[in-house]
């Protein structure tokens, strides 16, 4: 098929069998130059996951290393050219994610799955926000397709910038009238004490995170002046009590800081033509010891409702630095050992003395229930 890339294997030499070599021929300079990345960072990004050798040579890519990691790189390539010719730009994180797709053994389908389609444009005109990965990909599409969502995972994973991304290209397109994004007031272990200035000055540490997404979103200019004629409302979750929210796209974030109490409240407050989308990280939570989560209570009791979804997310799907999946894997691994041994030290002392030890004081924030991305 004229333009896709040509892989042409070379033969392997007898003083390294465990080697081999491949060139894929691109055709086209523009697609070349654009999957090599910025000063071929694209490529020593390959380099690094793979365990390979990459190197260039005007529309060649040369590929060397072990015949499966040659093969697994071609197949690499061949995805990230089919997105360029398909009008969209390959970074590093678009790299990075093609290479997880594929090696949890994920094909064609799901790499397609991967490309299909951009959110919205940002503020530059130049950058698209898209799913980076198949469980981004399928929240969008519950996003879409439900009033309510739910959207459960680690840091980094994409959850709260998605939803905003989808609210504002709601608004564009005139399916809602207005966007409300509301967070839980509970402080991350520190405490803020008494703040200086009005209501609004005295909230706005907590609201901060969603005002940068916002911004990330659209002109500073045109975000400010769509807040100052309330189509855009950032306000606390207590702000939300006695109102029904119609023709709106409401996003809760943060929403492990519930309490049960405040997430009924919450999820009472739709309206007609809304949309709600509700994120949080079962992971981290800061309520007081003994307070219950609203979002492990509402995932619990709401998870079957027909017109209600449920996105998890591992960390696998975090789009942030590379070493963020390995501090949460770290965190799980301790999490786990911790639990182990509390169970080894309660079986043995029911073991010695008949009597069960007792019960630990548990940790703020529980372990994630589920472990692997799901759809809706």
């Amino acid at each position: 098929m004229e333009g896709r890339p040509r892989l042409r294997p070379t033969t392997t030499t007898a003083e390294a069998p465990a080697f081999t070599s491949a060139k894929v021929d691109l055709r086209d300079n523009e697609i070349a130059q654009a999957l090599c990345g910025n000063q071929n960072e694209n490529l020593r990004l390959m380099e690094r996951r793979l365990g390979m050798r990459v190197g260039q040579r005007g529309t060649e890519l040369h590929l060397t290393g072990s015949p499966d990691v040659v093969a697994f790189a071609a197949r690499l390539v061949e995805h990230l050219e089919s997105v360029l010719r398909g009008g969209r730009p390959v970074y590093r994180e678009d790299v990075e994610q093609a290479i997880k797709v594929l090696g949890r053994g994920g094909g064609s389908d799901a790499l397609k799955e991967l490309s299909l389609g951009s959110i919205l444009t940002t503020r530059s005109g130049k950058g698209q926000v898209v799913p980076k990965s198949i469980a981004q990909k399928r929240y969008v599409d519950a996003i879409r397709a439900y009033d309510i969502v739910f959207g459960i995972g680690p840091a980094g994973t994409g959850k709260t910038y998605l939803a905003m991304a989808m609210a504002v290209a709601y608004l564009q397109e005139r399916k809602v009238k207005r966007i409300i994004l509301a967070r839980p007031a509970v402080e991350a272990g520190e405490k803020l004490g008494f703040l200086p200035g009005d209501l609004a000055e005295k909230v706005n540490p907590y609201l901060r995170p969603l005002y940068d997404a916002l911004h990330d979103m659209m002109a500073s200019d045109r975000a400010a002046q769509l807040v100052e004629q309330g189509v855009v409302e950032v306000a606390p979750l207590a702000f939300m009590r006695g109102r029904t929210l119609n023709d709106a796209f409401v996003i809760l974030d943060e929403a492990q800081n519930t309490t049960v109490e405040q997430m009924k409240m919450f999820l009472t407050r739709l309206g007609y033509s809304s949309k709600a989308v509700v994120t949080g990280d079962v992971t981290q939570v800061d309520l007081p010891v003994g307070k219950t989560s609203g979002l492990h209570h509402a995932r619990a009791i709401l998870g079957n409702i027909e017109g209600i979804a449920v996105s998890e997310f591992t960390e696998v799907d975090v789009v942030r630095h590379p070493l963020v999946q390995e501090v949460i894997r770290a965190y799980d691994r301790s999490d786990t050992a911790a639990r182990e041994a509390r169970e080894a030290a309660q079986a043995l002392q029911l073991a010695v003395s008949g009597e069960p030890a007792p019960q630990a004081e548990p940790p703020a924030a529980a372990p994630a229930l589920l472990t692997s991305a799901a759809g809706t």
